[in-house]
């Protein structure tokens, strides 16, 4: 489900007082591959409520370049919607997601294996308020730069 972040707080709020377990992630997820896949089920193996923070065309572009994205936000968030293990997604603005995560207080805090814990954004802020930062390897050889380099080959 796609909801703005204020909506989101409120919901999550409900779903901690009854002890869920809140697990986030963000990222452009562009062209969707098997690597997202492998990502994003392991991620939600960590909890029972899987948020994606969902970085907007314009935080896009500000970090991957002017030809990015290839997929616009609402595109992309409708593709990861239909993913089962994802429970909700939100988009966001910034150049990184440390608002949203102060927000949301996330209980657990992931992101792929090019990330170390000290350059993960937020990952100080998580384990401060007594959650966990957990790094999923990637799948060799599966990225969407790749991907859009052997098209434009």
């Amino acid at each position: 489900m796609i909801l703005e972040k204020g909506k989101l707080k409120e919901i999550l709020d409900n779903l901690k007082s009854e002890n869920k377990k809140i697990v986030f992630t963000n990222g452009c997820f562009d062209i969707i591959h098997s690597g997202h896949i492998t990502y994003l089920y392991k991620a939600k193996s960590f909890g029972d409520v899987l948020i994606i923070g969902l970085n907007s065309d314009d935080s896009v572009r500000r970090l991957k370049g002017e030809s990015r994205p290839i997929n616009n936000q609402s595109d992309r968030a409708f593709v990861l919607s239909a993913l089962r293990m994802i429970d909700y997604i939100t988009i966001f603005n910034e150049d990184t997601p440390l608002e949203l995560i102060k927000e949301l207080k996330p209980n657990v805090l992931v992101k792929g294996g090019d990330y170390t814990i000290e350059t993960i954004v937020g990952a100080d802020f998580v384990k401060e308020n007594g959650g966990d930062v957990r790094i999923v390897p990637l799948v060799k050889g599966k990225s969407t730069s790749e991907i859009i380099n052997k098209i434009k080959k």
